[in-house]
């Protein structure tokens, strides 16, 4: 098989298309036949070993990658299944999470896949797992959003603030969204009542207070952060960082959880599913949301396998429009 694999950790340049040994399959585990898969700041910071990911993330290696082969979301087909697999047949279309979907097949457990949406694509499916789950936490199980609440999404263009957007929205909150100029029309269209474009106005000037911010950004302090909270309001600091932030989202997470314990306002963090707690559950959640028409993906770009370095030099850049998403021949 073709998959993308990388020797030593260092930039997403190094990455190399090669013939790989196909997955075999054992006991309690499932081979999928992917048809795409989404890049996350998650990849890069596997593919550069960078320590925030090695400490919270469960190791990558010292200066080798665990996995070889990147990649964690994931589109495609069961191609076999091992023995004690209930509910999956070969042929079966899923979407979930399969440690080095990078390649033409991947290797995971049954309940990290659920059943496609029959009204994705592929493409479309791949951009789903890790955004809209994170996004479903940080909206839904962290930040407890209600109806009526203020909501304000900073990043809301993002991979997981686009999903987040329609999920706040769809759960009747007042949603506004934060983002550059040439977004702010999708943001609208994504259900956000207001639009704050950063690059002529800061949310944090105290203008408005939320009840709920969710931060994927982190590129404001959190004292003024917690300016633009009401006093009871919930902050939710994404932890999963931007490509090169990532001492930056060490520290700013460990403010929040300092802080915490002495401020009437809630402050939270998250990290991106990758995948940990009830994935199934949420991964379930989200697809039934789409299929009820209340959520979709939204991709900025795909491109071919062989690309996928410059699809994460693109990621790096922090400018991308909901996912980029790697198709498989």
């Amino acid at each position: 098989m073709k998959a993308i694999v990388q020797e030593r950790f260092g930039p997403p340049g190094t990455l190399e298309l090669v013939d790989a040994d196909r997955p075999e399959v054992s006991a309690g585990q499932v081979s999928v036949r992917v048809r795409a898969a989404a890049l996350n700041p998650y990849d890069w910071h596997m593919l550069r070993g960078d320590p925030y990911v090695a400490r919270l993330m469960g190791g990558v290696g010292l200066t080798r990658p665990k996995c070889r082969v990147a990649g964690i979301d994931v589109a495609g087909q069961v191609e076999s299944v091992g023995a004690d697999v209930p509910g999956l047949r070969p042929g079966d279309e899923v979407l979930g999470f399969c440690h080095g979907s990078f390649a033409e097949y991947a290797r995971t457990t049954a309940d990290l896949l659920v059943p496609k949406p029959a009204g994705l694509t592929f493409e479309q499916a791949a951009a789903v797992p890790m955004a809209a789950v994170t996004a479903l936490r940080g909206i839904r199980t962290v930040g407890q959003v209600r109806a009526g609440q203020r909501v304000l999404i900073n990043g809301a263009a993002g991979g997981v603030g686009t999903f987040a957007v329609q999920i706040a929205a769809g759960m009747a909150a007042e949603v506004t969204g934060v983002c550059s100029t040439r977004n702010v029309d999708l943001v609208r269209s994504l259900g956000a009542a207001h639009v704050v474009d950063h690059t002529r106005e800061d949310f944090t000037d105290v203008r408005e207070r939320y009840d709920v911010i969710l931060d994927n950004v982190g590129n404001r302090p959190l004292s003024r952060l917690r300016r633009a909270l009401t006093p009871t309001g919930t902050l939710v600091a994404n932890g999963g960082g931007s490509p090169g932030r990532v001492f930056g989202a060490v520290g700013s997470m460990l403010r929040v959880i300092a802080v915490n314990g002495f401020v009437r306002q809630r402050l939270r963090t998250i990290l991106p599913s990758a995948p940990a707690g009830p994935t199934q559950e949420d991964l379930l959640a989200v697809t039934a949301l789409i299929e009820a028409g209340r959520l979709a993906p939204v991709i900025d770009r795909t491109c071919p396998l062989a690309d996928t370095a410059e699809g994460l030099r693109h990621l790096e850049q922090g400018h991308t429009r909901g996912k980029i998403v790697i198709t498989v021949p």
